[in-house]
């Protein structure tokens, strides 16, 4: 055999070792894709994949889409993920929680873009004893609101009905889409309370009392207590001032009707805040003022049912937020000295 054959032969054998090696090569990407990252499905519609607040690690997340027969490897997802997002991303950081749109239909990647763009509905966490201007820098911090729709919705959409001025935008966790106008939220919230309310509309009627008396009591002791347990006894010493024609004198209705000005909404009021001529002002006029003065949860309401039975006429909290009630005026003081200098 001559030397030219021997280096065509050794060429060829080359050649097809290179070939067979390509060949291997693409079928285990082939098939590495189709075990990880392609789709579960065909053809499938697009579903809401919800991720609730505190649970949008990358991690639990691909487990949750895998369970949910979104993926078929959850590894293959995290991968996708540092892949579009870089690789020293913080993995925590990846994913924001809220609700998504995806279909089993779509591969790893695919899916992984959704979540990078963000959801199109989001978590709005809105606390107890919020006054709507709280409820609105949440909203427009959460939706991306610029000022003129955050001032629209104190302004315009939560000030349309005068019995809805205040109070009715009901503490709660909401899914929220991110589109929504600030009128629909303002109704969502509404909505809301009136579902959680209406179970005590009965209740209140049979008591007598009007359902906006009913969500002014409640506002005001939402603002004063210092937990759930004290709320029936700052009830009935509210009870019993109203019953006895006296002053409220609540420092949170004052703060309501002062405002904001540089230390906070419930900052604590001055000696001068005593004198702002504001129906908010219970030190100044008797009864309660003219709408809530906060947006009170179901504790506060039921305690505006259920008062603690008592002789108090006043109350403070201690440096440890314990509570004191005095049935005179002389024993209030007495507190005073004891528990706050």
């Amino acid at each position: 055999m001559n030397k030219s054959l021997v280096l065509k032969t050794k060429f060829a054998k080359s050649l097809f070792i290179i070939g067979v090696i390509v060949i291997a090569f693409f079928v285990i990407i082939a098939f590495i894709y189709t075990s990880f990252f392609s789709a579960t499905q065909s053809k499938a519609e697009l579903e809401q994949f919800t991720i609730t607040v505190g649970n949008d690690d990358s991690r639990e997340v691909g487990e949750q889409l895998k369970n949910q027969g979104f993926i078929k490897n959850e590894k293959a997802f995290y991968i996708a993920l540092l892949g579009l997002k870089g690789i020293n991303s913080v993995c925590v950081d990846c994913i924001s929680s809220g609700a998504y749109k995806i279909s089993k239909s779509m591969n790893v990647w695919q899916i992984a873009k959704v979540f990078k763009k963000g959801p199109y509905m989001k978590w709005v966490i809105i606390p107890e004893g919020l006054r709507k201007e709280q409820i609105a820098e949440i909203l427009a911090q959460t939706l991306g609101w610029n000022e003129q729709e955050k001032s629209d919705w104190v302004t315009k959409y939560t000030a349309m009905k005068y019995d809805y001025f205040e109070g009715v935008y009901f503490p709660e966790t909401y899914l929220i889409p991110v589109n929504e106008t600030g009128l629909e939220i303002a109704q969502r919230f509404i909505n809301k309370f009136n579902e959680k309310f209406a179970p005590y509309s009965n209740k209140f009627v049979q008591e007598n009392i009007k359902w906006t008396t009913a969500l002014k009591i409640a506002s005001i002791i939402q603002r004063e207590a210092a937990g759930k347990d004290d709320m029936p006894l700052i009830a009935g010493i509210i009870w019993n001032r109203l019953l006895n024609d006296m002053k409220l004198e609540i420092d949170a209705t004052l703060q309501y009707a002062r405002g904001d000005t540089g230390n906070g909404w419930w900052s604590p009021i001055s000696i001068a805040d005593k004198q702002i001529d504001s129906g908010y002002n219970t030190y100044l006029y008797k009864g309660l003022p003219p709408h809530p003065i906060a947006n009170p949860g179901i504790d506060a309401i039921e305690a505006v049912l259920n008062p603690t039975e008592t002789k108090c006429f006043y109350y403070l909290h201690d440096n440890d937020r314990n509570i004191h009630c005095a049935e005179t005026y002389e024993e209030h003081l007495e507190n005073i000295e004891k528990y706050l200098k």
